[in-house]
């Protein structure tokens, strides 16, 4: 099986054709999948797409129960949370929907944490990490592009000089580096490489 525009977050099953990991759609499986918005719906009151997937969350006064499903509590509904709440031992706590949110000054709205700039988030040397709300990923670092090699995701090095994306001029020679490329003015010909007279 050999797809030519590659399989981002799937496997290659058939000539050009992909199998996407689950939370993942689109011809390359490059797609989130939008899991709030299939039917049935897979949280029974509010929910939250993430990368890959997807969190649930209750209106003020229900709580949310293992199986996405909300339960009245009159007690959480006294308490005003933004996104449900737990009774433990008679108290009463909010909740977020994500690891990637933390309660609020007040006790009762969620707040993002920045993942990346906290660092608690570890992303390899050739990925950088980007923040979203209640969550983060590991993007490739500009002039690497996410490829699936011997069996697992890897960052890898574009060929700028085969893929012909670089800006050398007419009368340069392309040389490709790790992340990057350079360019060289041809014999007889002076200048930076993006310049040659």
């Amino acid at each position: 099986a050999t797809c030519g525009h590659g399989c981002k977050y799937g496997e290659c099953v058939g000539p050009n054709k992909c199998k996407c990991f689950p939370g993942f759609t689109g011809k390359t499986c490059n797609q989130d999948l939008n899991e709030c918005g299939l039917k049935p719906r897979p949280c029974e009151h509010r929910c939250m797409n993430t990368h890959g997937s997807y969190k649930c969350y209750c209106l003020n006064g229900y709580m949310l129960m293992p199986d996405g499903t909300c339960a009245s509590s009159r007690t959480c509904a006294m308490v005003n949370c933004q996104y449900g709440c737990e009774e433990v031992k008679g108290q009463v706590q909010c909740l977020c929907p994500s690891g990637g949110l933390q309660l609020g000054p007040n006790g009762r709205t969620c707040i993002d944490i920045d993942e990346c700039s906290s660092g608690k988030a570890l992303c390899s040397y050739n990925r950088r990490c980007v923040n979203t709300f209640g969550s983060f990923y590991c993007k490739c670092q500009p002039g690497y592009e996410l490829k699936y090699t011997s069996g697992r995701y890897n960052c890898v090095d574009v060929n700028e000089c085969v893929t012909n994306t670089h800006r050398c001029n007419l009368h340069a020679e392309c040389l490709n580096t790790q992340g990057s490329f350079q360019c060289k003015c041809k014999q007889g010909y002076r200048g930076s490489g993006f310049d040659c007279a």
